[in-house]
């Protein structure tokens, strides 16, 4: 068995496999010029595959359902080797509509949720409210998924870093300018200059970042990466309203998603945009998410604004992940687009199985990293 693994990208993917590594007994080289700082700063960070169910992609639904179950445990894990806090919720979500049209999108959503036998609660109004009484008297439908959870992605992301370096993984600050072209992969090029001996197993997780390197074997990178915007914001609740909310509640107002995430801090995340044209917060979208957030929540007009960010994800023309072995050593785990923390998890446990010849879920079949690049089939061990 390979004993040494190189993990490049130092996000929530990245750290979630260099934890898994060291589990099962692998002495890790984590490389990032400075962890912690892309996507993960601007998830939401809701472990909530049903919520997230999207029409005609059951083998996305299959990956979110299968990660979804590893939390629980990662997550225990993870509180063995780090004191750090992790944000880990179990409260719950409220799926709630504002008006009769959304109230029927929220109904054909139970439908779907029940086909797939997700344990979904229809609540009336009255009976929502009781569970959280923020929430405005005037919404038209409301559903439970008690089995819904949530972390918050920068607490768990510090907590993971901070566990994978007191386990000894050694970490290089640096950017990776290319993979060499031979198969194994035997050197990686860093932008100081230094070469880096690649032993044994690589895992390419830097997100955006993974199509930018060359190597793999040709000059040309074929990963088809795009990266899509999402505005998120903060806001904190005053003492004296606490706790505004205790669930995530994720609404339609109009048929615009938003999201609702309480933090243990007492602060309250806000969002749900997706663009493709800016990588900057932009005043439309903020104005949007608040004034659906205080559709939903009235007293969200009462909290104190903290920040506005906005996050560049990594997707794929077909929203599934690049998440496969390309290579003898090298394995590709990118393109999670808006479901990275979701993902993590499942992403972390494939990494180690398929460099352990382990036997991966089947739905894995449909990440191959090659899939829009046909001519690099041949790169396929």
């Amino acid at each position: 068995m390979n004993d040494q693994a190189i993990v490049i990208g130092g996000g929530i993917i990245g750290l979630s496999t260099c934890f898994e590594y060291q589990e099962a007994g692998f002495q890790v080289t984590l490389i990032d010029r400075d962890p912690i700082s892309g996507a993960t700063q601007h998830a939401g960070g809701m472990l909530a595959p049903m919520s997230e169910v999207q029409y005609q992609q059951s083998e996305l639904q299959g990956l979110m359902k299968a990660s979804a179950r590893l939390y629980p445990d990662l997550i225990r894990r993870v509180r063995r080797h780090t004191d750090l806090p992790t944000g880990y919720r179990t409260n719950g979500t409220l799926l709630v509509g504002a008006d009769r049209a959304d109230a029927t999108h929220l109904g054909n959503l139970l439908r779907h949720m029940e086909f797939e036998d997700a344990a979904v609660d229809p609540l009336t109004i009255r009976e929502a409210r009781a569970l959280e009484p923020a929430l405005s008297p005037r919404i038209s439908k409301a559903l439970s998924i008690e089995g819904d959870h949530q972390l918050d992605p920068r607490l768990f992301a510090r907590a993971l870093l901070d566990a994978v370096i007191s386990r000894g993984a050694e970490l290089i600050q640096d950017s990776v300018l290319s993979i060499d072209g031979h198969n194994p992969c035997r050197t990686l090029t860093l932008a100081s200059g230094v070469r880096v001996a690649s032993k044994s197993t690589v895992v390419l997780a830097a997100g955006l970042g993974a199509a930018k390197i060359p190597g793999w074997f040709s000059a040309k990178n074929p990963l088809n990466l795009r990266p899509v915007y999402g505005d998120i914001m903060r806001v904190r609740v005053p003492e004296s309203m606490q706790p505004l909310i205790s669930k995530v509640v994720r609404g339609f107002v109009e048929d615009r998603p938003v999201y609702l995430i309480p933090r243990e801090d007492g602060s309250l995340t806000i969002g749900a945009s997706s663009r493709e044209d800016s990588p900057q917060p932009r005043t439309g979208a903020i104005h949007d998410l608040l004034r659906d957030a205080i559709r939903l929540v009235p007293g969200i007009a009462d909290t104190e604004f903290m920040e506005a960010t906005c996050g560049a994800r990594p997707g794929t023309p077909d929203d599934m992940p690049y998440l496969g072995r390309v290579g003898s050593n090298l394995i590709i785990s990118t393109g999670y687009f808006r479901h990275g923390i979701l993902l993590a998890a499942l992403a972390a446990k494939t990494a180690v199985d398929l460099t352990l010849e382990k036997q991966t879920l089947t739905y894995i079949n449909a990440c191959n990293p090659l899939r829009h690049a046909p001519e690099f089939s041949r790169m396929t061990p």
